[in-house]
């Protein structure tokens, strides 16, 4: 395991699982405040993503939503359907990602 110095102690860094939300089709009206306000009756979001594209100035209709717990996703994941300005949102967990050289299954690997 890794150490970090915080506040001049020794910290265990632990793993840490992320609690993410993946959003998909949000209309062009809406930005990370309405995502903010809509989401915010499921727990605390500590982080609200909305990539823009430079050339067009509008958002890509695609963001993330950094909860602080894992229920408090679960929560929004259990809802059948967020609606934000008439359009029906995609909302999935966020999947995390598998770098190349990474072990995807419980098999042991020979070397």
């Amino acid at each position: 395991m890794a150490a970090l110095a915080v506040g001049g102690s020794m910290a265990v860094r632990k793993s840490i699982k992320r609690s993410v939300a993946f959003v998909k089709e949000i209309p062009w009206t809406a930005a990370s405040r309405e995502l903010r306000e809509h989401f915010a009756q499921f727990g605390h979001i500590r982080r609200c993503i909305v990539p823009f594209n430079k050339e067009t100035g509008f958002h890509r209709g695609m963001g993330w939503i950094h909860f602080s717990s894992e229920e408090e996703l679960q929560n929004v994941l259990q809802q059948e359907s967020h609606i934000i300005d008439g359009v029906k949102l995609h909302v999935q967990a966020q999947k995390p990602k598998v770098l190349p050289g990474d072990q995807t299954s419980d098999e042991e690997r020979d070397f």
